[in-house]
């Protein structure tokens, strides 16, 4: 059955679309979803055969787990420990927005996520229509909108052409309005590590470090190449 494609223009078709969406991830659907950077594929983080199909739908092994989404930086305690003080700023300078770190993972959360290696990698996005559901869903596994190998989608209409067929619904929000993958950094030690450069220069992140006495290393400085075996591909 084709995917329900649902816009958000007035805020009828929004509060349509958002109910739409928190409803088929209730029922272990898959969702493609609008974020500040791209669009994203959604599943209950807490639903493993949810998760399982989101890989699939991707072409995705366990090996490449997906990030998960949250609706507050308060919720970050909830899912990680031990994070240090240098990786909270970051989040204090860059939640909601293209900032994802990996963490530590609570050894208690029920889920399974894939070969995660004991970490998590969290992001707060800065898209209203995004909050909305993860307010009414919770947490959510949501890698980026695309066939692995293949651009990330930035529109309705890519997400459609790739993986309309694995998905229940659609929420179509225009274009992205970042249209770069978030930026990804490692807190599970210190000093941190970039392990994929998006949306946030590592001149910024390193500004806000600053006053901390704490920097990230240029990640395509030979000496420190930053492995990404544990957040896949592309994060939303």
């Amino acid at each position: 059955m084709p995917a329900q494609r649902l816009p958000t223009t007035t805020d009828e078709e929004r509060g349509a679309a958002v109910e739409a969406a928190s409803l088929a991830i209730q029922r272990g659907e898959l969702v493609v979803l609008p974020t500040d950077t791209v669009y994203g594929l959604a599943a209950d983080a807490f639903d493993k055969d949810s998760v399982q199909a989101l890989l699939d739908a991707k072409g995705r092994g366990r090996d490449m787990p997906p990030p998960v989404l949250v609706s507050a930086a308060t919720t970050l305690d909830a899912l990680a420990v031990r994070v240090p003080t240098w990786a909270r700023a970051l989040v204090d300078e860059f939640w909601p927005g293209a900032l994802t770190l990996v963490c530590q993972a609570h050894a208690s959360l029920q889920w399974d996520l894939g070969d995660t290696r004991g970490t998590v990698a969290v992001r707060m996005p800065d898209h209203p229509v995004a909050l909305e559901i993860l307010e009414r869903t919770g947490p959510l596994a949501v890698s980026s909108a695309n066939l692995t190998g293949r651009p990330a989608a930035t529109d309705a209409d890519q997400a459609v052409e790739m993986l309309g067929d694995e998905v229940d619904v659609v929420v179509d929000a225009g274009t992205s309005p970042g249209g770069a993958a978030s930026t990804i950094v490692d807190a599970t030690s210190t000093p941190g590590r970039v392990l994929r450069m998006g949306a946030i220069s590592l001149e910024r992140l390193n500004e806000v470090l600053a006053p901390l006495d704490q920097s990230l290393p240029d990640p395509d400085a030979p000496a420190g190449a930053a492995e990404s075996e544990t957040t896949g591909d592309a994060g939303a």
